[in-house]
């Protein structure tokens, strides 16, 4: 009844057949792994985010590299901006995908050390080459607020560090650099300015990080495992069509054999 799978087309099939299951259940396991960590990732933000304000000195301080745990902590400044030796860093987009810079200026704190400010974006209007013109921050002694940031590296962003840029431009922000730029003892990491708010919107803040689509890999979690269930019943499906379609073949050809011929 059932030869026809010894066949060596119903061999290959069910060969593919059985390789397709743990194929696909691999495939699930790995969105699965994929939804873990991008969760863990969301609420890692999220609490760092929402945790209370502290000054920056408490979680960072020369040579330090902050941690994943440190990212997007809410921190607090007390100095004033050096914008004589403010720097901006090409090729960066706004919230529109527009192409400009991001405006870096050295925050000298009480003590001497000086604290790096991503105070946001600014349109490039035209030729890169030259320095752009830029708002001035507040003047005098100012208290800023920001998220907590890493150094910059080509490996985690994908931007290659172009040597030789015109004057006072920067393609990643890292604070052991600019602080043998500076000469002084640069606090590691740096702070995406959030408070006080530029006048007239220039340069503009930099938006909140977005979440990760998280449930699109639980999805393809279940989307995967659903295909692997479905296999063997696809393969039952088939062969059980085959075993009909054989049964009226085979009873076609005996009721032919059956009829008497014309005369």
């Amino acid at each position: 009844m059932y030869r026809f799978l010894l066949s060596r087309q119903w061999v290959i099939v069910t060969l593919v057949a059985i390789a397709l299951i743990p194929t696909m259940i691999e495939l699930g396991i790995w969105q699965m792994h994929r939804y873990e960590m991008r969760s863990a990732r969301n609420q890692l933000v999220s609490d760092a985010l929402t945790a209370e304000p502290v000054p920056v000195e408490r979680l960072t301080s020369p040579g330090h590299s902050v941690t994943s745990a440190e990212r997007y902590r809410t921190v607090t400044a007390t100095g004033t901006f050096d914008t004589s030796r403010e720097v901006v860093v090409r090729r960066r987009v706004n919230s529109d995908d527009e192409v400009g810079f991001h405006v870096l200026t050295p925050f000298v704190l009480a003590d001497g050390r000086v604290l790096l400010v991503n105070r946001g974006w600014i349109p490039a209007n035209g030729a890169q080459t030259a320095f752009p013109k830029i708002p001035a921050p507040p003047a005098g002694r100012t208290t800023v607020t920001g998220r907590l940031m890493p150094d910059e590296t080509t490996a985690a962003s994908g931007i290659k560090d172009i040597k030789g840029l015109p004057d006072r431009q920067i393609m990643l922000i890292n604070s052991a650099e600019q602080a043998r730029r500076l000469g002084a003892g640069v606090l590691g990491g740096y702070i995406q300015q959030t408070a006080p708010e530029a006048k007239d919107g220039t340069p503009q803040q930099i938006s909140d990080p977005g979440k990760e689509d998280a449930p699109l890999n639980y999805a393809y979690m279940i989307q995967w495992w659903l295909f692997a269930a479905g296999v063997p019943v696809g393969w039952w499906v088939l062969v059980r069509r085959e075993r009909r379609d054989r049964a009226e073949a085979s009873a076609a050809g005996t009721a032919a054999e059956a009829e008497p011929a014309t005369v």
